[in-house]
């Protein structure tokens, strides 16, 4: 299975290099990497070009955007632009963030996992960050979620679902887009990668409400939005949140914000939210 990845960047001078360098060290190299320099004003894309001249596979794009950092839109268009210079002969598509360390394998058992099982849409692995000179989990999400750093797609489902939209909650919709077809989705405890910046590091003040609003685009509702706010909030240890996050949920639903989901899926999506709850909770 031969796989292609896209990595957008933005003044990643610090630690791009760090994440090439696990890609050209891994046992089962990629067969093209795409990294998309956004807006960079650092040396991004000088050190990505000293790459590409010792591994072919490698390319850089540039883009221009505006420079505000809002979480999904912003990523998801850089991601677009690098997968649009690629051509069809993939059978993996990944993206990934350009502040990650993968371990040598990681590839390699990540095409394992899509050839044991055709039904397998997605596969990842594990975020780690470091605290007190220690690599542990970074716990934002439940287990059976691919973290939006370390997305990586079978062709098919890839097409199916639509690709990746390009707002806040793309990394949530394609997973469940994925269970709307029927598509497994299958996360490795065993694959280790080091995220080098915590996630949300540079989301600013707008960012706030941007997660209420995914959580309405997402085709939640109401309970559900209120539900999962709380669980967000607690797992980020900053309680008041919620309220931002209810606040973000109520103005998209005012403003009439267009869903990422049609009405069957959203249906769907509302459905299979609250069986999960209840298992969690029975």
């Amino acid at each position: 299975m031969n796989y292609y990845i896209v990595i957008p960047s933005h003044n990643e001078e610090k630690l791009i290099s760090l994440t090439l360098q696990s890609l050209i060290e891994q046992t089962v190299l990629p067969s093209k990497v795409v990294v998309v320099n956004d807006n960079s004003t650092d040396k991004t894309a000088e050190i990505v070009q000293a790459f590409a001249k010792e591994n072919p596979f490698i390319t850089l794009v540039n883009k221009t955007s505006e420079a505000i950092h809002l979480p999904g839109s912003k990523v998801i268009q850089a991601f677009q632009k690098g997968f649009e210079t690629l051509d069809d002969n993939y059978d993996l598509i990944v993206k990934i963030d350009a502040d990650l360390i993968f371990p040598n394998n990681y590839f390699e058992t990540i095409i394992k996992h899509f050839k044991s099982d055709d039904s397998i849409g997605m596969v990842g692995g594990f975020c780690y960050i470091e605290k007190n000179g220690e690599w542990i989990l970074e716990n934002l999400t439940d287990k059976d979620h691919i973290r939006g750093a370390l997305k990586a797609y079978r062709k098919e489902t890839f097409k199916q679902i639509g690709g990746l939209k390009p707002q806040m909650g793309w990394d949530t919709v394609d997973e469940l887009l994925c269970k709307f077809y029927n598509w497994k989705v299958v996360t490795d405890a065993s694959l280790k990668v080091k995220h080098l910046k915590p996630t949300g590091a540079n989301y600013n003040k707008t960012a706030r409400y941007k997660q209420g609003e995914a959580f309405y685009t997402l085709g939640y509702g109401f309970l559900i939005t209120a539900i999962a706010s709380a669980k967000l909030a607690m797992m980020k240890k900053k309680p008041l949140l919620f309220f931002d996050y209810i606040k973000g949920f109520w103005k998209a639903k005012s403003a009439k914000t267009p869903l990422l989901v049609t009405k069957d899926q959203a249906k769907f999506i509302r459905n299979y939210r609250l069986k999960k709850m209840k298992e969690k909770l029975f």
